[in-house]
């Protein structure tokens, strides 16, 4: 039964017309070292190479693009660390609405630089002391602004879906999807068009240990939090999974793990230096979880979602050291 507000493949069939042209199609790469790793076949979607960096341009352009005259002559507000923040404020730059991004005062400057340059007012906040979801709705409803939620919203989610459904067009048959999990509008979007189109491919959710609300939510079927979790994935340090994603999960997602740390940090560079390909911590969360031996599927088709590629070139260098620290 679906629930209100629910997705469904036709919503991202959808989006996936809405997106044509607008978005890219972003490639699909392997590694025959990755293969033999993990003994199996895995085929990397590389939404790095979205635009703005990251799949959240599929989500923020679809829901940008189905706003009413006046919602788009008032202008969009949106809560964000940092990729949904960009993609929104692209989304309104090709759209032409005003778009206002509510960020951490520690997101990353890359990503504050870039969201601004795209044409965003940028009001930051102390996460420490400040929620940002209500000191966002209090903003919309002072400035009579609309709120795009970074993924707890039908049109984000089913947006964020096309990511299955091209990479399923690319590669045909998969036995399993792996997915990174902050506040659940990729995996959601993605779990329903997997499931529809793949009914036998298992869906497995990946989180950071430092932030394993949704993996305790699914176990336990209630929702749980976490407040400013310090993972070094900065794109998922949301406090929990959305009143949208969270019946998703549980309906359409097979299972749900974490990944350390070190892990993260060493599939990241793995990735540069084998792959070729800039990565950013968040993004590699799902190739975490075959790399360090958390999923173990030998002989199997797996596709992995590579979520983004931004990266503050200018804290390489406390990365590397991190994975220093952490390894020795």
């Amino acid at each position: 039964m679906l629930l209100p507000d629910s997705v469904t493949i036709t919503d991202v069939e959808a989006a996936q017309k809405r997106l044509l042209g607008i978005a890219h199609q972003t490639p699909v790469i392997t590694s025959n070292t990755f293969n033999e790793l993990t003994q199996s076949q895995v085929f990397f979607k590389c939404e790095n190479f979205q635009r703005t960096g990251a799949f959240k341009f599929r989500g923020a352009y679809n829901a940008l693009v189905q706003l009413s005259t006046q919602q788009k002559i008032r202008g969009i507000i949106t809560y964000s660390s940092g990729n949904h923040a960009q993609a929104v404020a692209l989304a309104g730059k090709l759209l032409n609405i005003p778009t206002i991004v509510v960020m951490p005062d520690d997101a990353p400057v890359v990503k504050q630089t870039a969201t601004r340059g795209y044409g965003a007012e940028v009001i930051l906040y102390n996460p420490d002391t400040t929620n940002r979801e209500a000191f966002t709705q209090n903003l919309a409803a002072e400035r009579q602004l609309t709120l795009i939620p970074p993924y707890d919203h039908p049109h984000v989610i089913a947006g964020q879906g096309t990511t299955a459904l091209e990479l399923i067009q690319q590669v045909g048959k998969l036995d399993y999807l792996l997915v990174c999990c902050g506040g659940g509008g990729l995996i959601s979007g993605c779990a329903v068009t997997t499931k529809t189109l793949l009914p036998n491919c298992k869906i497995i959710g990946v989180e950071p240990e430092l932030a394993d609300d949704a993996t305790r939510s699914f176990y336990t079927k209630t929702l749980q939090t976490v407040h400013n979790p310090q993972t070094i994935a900065d794109g998922v340090r949301t406090p929990c999974l959305g009143k949208i994603t969270f019946p998703l999960v549980l309906q359409y997602v097979d299972d749900m793990v974490t990944v350390s740390e070190a892990g993260i940090i060493r599939t990241m560079f793995f990735i540069w230096e084998r792959l070729k390909i800039v990565v950013e911590p968040t993004g590699v969360i799902a190739a975490a979880a075959l790399l360090e031996g958390v999923v173990k599927v030998p002989a199997a088709r797996i596709g992995v979602i590579i979520t983004g590629g931004n990266v503050d070139l200018a804290q390489v260098s406390q990365l590397k050291q991190l994975n220093h620290l952490l390894h020795y």
